[in-house]
């Protein structure tokens, strides 16, 4: 008697589908952040980055100064910053003395001159002066992090790696129930989940916005609040 081997087949595996109970919560805990996103694009439809350039280098250098300052400050600073170290190339070749001097006034100055000189010369050595359109690249740079790195992204060349979160991010994040940590990572990772990508780069200067009119750190205007209706005002 003959007999045929036969070959065994093997059904696909298919990927384990998400419960329908989690996907309900997600969608749950979604809705109000989406209401709310809608709400923030009608109140603030001039929402923009406060700090002020004209180009990839000098939004990187304006948010490194930021760390810890005003925009408002940061804005007065950077035009004789600019004017004398205009390109990496320049700047990685500028005495720390002297762009210590002409950053004084945003604080930390010493480690700010320091890590903008460094990241400079990384720029010239290793990019063509040129500014990297990756993340990855970004925060290799001294003084560049994950907010940084999306900032001038988002920014200065419309690419969406992620949602910075700033102070404003974080307080209003936490008021409004959305996050349940002050840890700027852990409240990216929560808020990508939910937020649209299109909507990322835009969605800080929305609560920026509405930090800086409104739901500020030590006296909320509660009583002029649009949200003031739905908001769990956790915190105030």
């Amino acid at each position: 008697m003959t007999v045929t081997n036969k070959k065994t087949v093997k059904k696909p595996v298919k990927a384990a589908k998400a419960p329908a109970s989690k996907k309900a919560s997600s969608a749950k805990k979604a809705a109000p952040l989406l209401a709310t996103l809608a709400l923030f694009k009608r109140y603030y439809p001039d929402a923009h980055c406060a700090l002020n350039f004209t180009n990839p280098f000098e939004l990187l250098v304006a948010t490194v100064l930021s760390a810890q300052c005003t925009d408002e400050r940061v804005n007065m600073v950077t035009p004789a910053l600019f004017k004398k170290y205009p390109t990496p190339q320049k700047m990685a070749k500028a005495p720390v003395e002297d762009i210590e001097q002409l950053i004084r006034s945003t604080g930390f100055f010493k480690n700010k001159a320091n890590n903008l000189k460094q990241a400079a010369i990384q720029l010239t050595e290793k990019h063509k002066s040129e500014i990297p359109q990756n993340l990855e690249a970004l925060v290799e740079l001294p003084g560049v992090g994950r907010k940084t790195a999306n900032v001038v992204l988002g920014n200065a060349f419309g690419i969406a790696s992620g949602i910075v979160v700033d102070t404003h991010v974080t307080r209003l994040s936490y008021r409004l129930g959305w996050t349940q940590t002050d840890n700027a990572v852990l409240i990216e990772k929560e808020l990508v989940k939910h937020v649209p990508e299109e909507d990322w780069v835009m969605f800080s200067h929305y609560l920026i916005s509405h930090g800086r009119a409104i739901c500020k750190a030590r006296k909320p205007d509660c009583s002029h609040c649009f949200l003031e209706e739905t908001c769990p005002k956790k915190g105030v």
